[in-house]
């Protein structure tokens, strides 16, 4: 296993809590050879964490928004690299 790996972080403002934005992120990563997690935030955003070969995150989180872009306003991204932290990409629990 790769001691370090691509991520990014990606949070998603507008109408996306509430429309099945989670789960369209989890359909769309089953496509794409990727980790990471999708969650609600308190203060209304969705946050995304996706993690894996550079091009696969970067192709599956504008796979995400091209699908979901009626619902966003503004996408705010941060990447770098790191050990994987997840596997499997899956919907997590509301974060305060």
């Amino acid at each position: 296993m790769e001691d370090n790996v691509f991520h990014l972080n990606a949070w998603f403002e507008g109408h996306v809590q509430g429309v099945g934005f989670r789960y369209q992120a989890v359909q769309v990563a089953k496509a794409y050879e990727v980790g990471g997690i999708v969650r609600n935030l308190v203060d209304g955003r969705v946050h995304l964490l996706a993690e894996g070969v550079e091009e696969e995150v970067r192709a599956f989180v504008a796979e995400v928004q091209d699908e979901l872009w009626s619902y966003i306003k503004k996408v705010e991204t941060k990447s770098g690299a790191g050990p994987r932290k997840c596997k499997g990409f899956t919907i997590a629990t509301t974060d305060g």
